[in-house]
């Protein structure tokens, strides 16, 4: 089988992120594994549009797009789907910067005709410099990183983590595109778990494709100071579980919840007896480490209450959406 062809997509919002922008497509630009090409998908900024077509308008393979749909995350991707032309569609961060060998794991693992879906680790760059000793590793998701818990090396799992991913053509073809009303807009609410709906609905329409975390696939996701504190831990925790809740409704407790339980019972338990030990030995952070694990699973629990309501209240809605569809909404 030929290499696969891969164009990357990153989604844009502020100009308060332009310099993080321009690393982001730097790093793109130097990968190994060259993209067929970068494209800029802007929500619904004209001013922030305008601003990188002029800064790349002389750039070969980089293009930059206005959203095409509602405002928000999962719009801005299928939008960016639909204007690609790649046989594989990478997804990175607007605040992230991917290793020189990011799309060459991708693109490795797209040899075998069933994978359908590849994506990575995602380490975290703190802003000031190290991890808040309360910060536990179990919930890293929180800042939209790697998480302790996951399984080293290249694995099968039920979905990838959005933004850094990647997806074969084909499996938006058989599932259609990122569910909105799920995911983030902007500076609202920080929900999320678009791309786990999306994965489990492609392995409902594909029983056989195999969905592969590799990570040697590395990016570096800058962690802003606000989102070190305790307020953030919490309003994300809480986002969560209404994302949880809207996935459930989408696709069913079991599978929506599938990995969760194992989350739930084994990696967090660990967790806290961890911190509870580093307490014990007097070691920077344990006892805070051990209360965000109690505290964040109580809040995503909350979420997932109120989520849980609202929609069998049908107070909240999403849809999916072709991506021919996309490309002209």
């Amino acid at each position: 089988m030929r290499d696969p062809g891969i164009c990357v997509v990153i989604c844009v919002y502020t100009e308060d992120r332009w310099e993080d922008i321009l690393a982001a497509v730097s790093s793109v630009r130097a990968q190994s594994y060259p993209a067929l090409e970068t494209l800029l998908v802007v929500d619904h900024n004209p001013a922030l549009r305008d601003r990188l077509a002029r800064e790349y308008k002389a750039a070969e393979g980089v293009r930059v797009l206005a959203n095409a749909g509602p405002r928000g995350l999962s719009a801005g991707r299928n939008t960016g789907i639909a204007a690609s032309r790649g046989d594989v569609i990478a997804f990175l961060d607007d605040d992230a910067v991917a290793e020189r060998d990011w799309l060459r794991r991708f693109a490795e693992s797209y040899a075998d005709p069933r994978v359908m879906a590849v994506g990575g680790r995602t380490v975290p760059v703190w802003a000031s410099g190290r991890r808040p000793a309360w910060f536990p590793e179990e919930f890293d998701w929180v800042v939209g990183c790697t998480y302790r818990g996951l399984p080293p090396g290249r694995v099968r799992v039920r979905n990838v983590l959005g933004g850094n991913a990647s997806f074969r053509r084909t499996a938006f073809d058989a599932a259609g595109g990122f569910a909105t009303g799920i995911g983030r807009d902007g500076d609202r609410r920080p929900l999320g778990c678009e791309e786990t709906e999306l994965c489990i609905r492609l392995t409902r329409a594909r029983p056989d494709a195999v969905l592969l975390i590799d990570d040697r696939a590395v990016i570096h996701h800058r962690v802003p100071a606000p989102r070190e504190h305790f307020a953030y831990f919490r309003t994300r925790a809480y986002a969560e579980g209404l994302s949880k809740a809207l996935v459930a409704r989408s696709v069913g407790t079991g599978k929506g919840l599938e990995s969760e339980r194992r989350y739930a019972t084994r990696v967090l338990p660990a967790g806290i007896a961890r911190g509870l030990r580093d307490a014990l030995l007097a070691r920077p952070g344990g006892a805070g480490r051990a209360g965000a694990i109690v505290a964040g699973v109580l809040t995503a629990a909350g979420g997932y209450a109120v989520g849980s309501v609202r929609a069998r209240r049908g107070g909240t809605t999403f849809s999916v959406v072709r991506i021919e569809e996309a490309a002209h909404e």
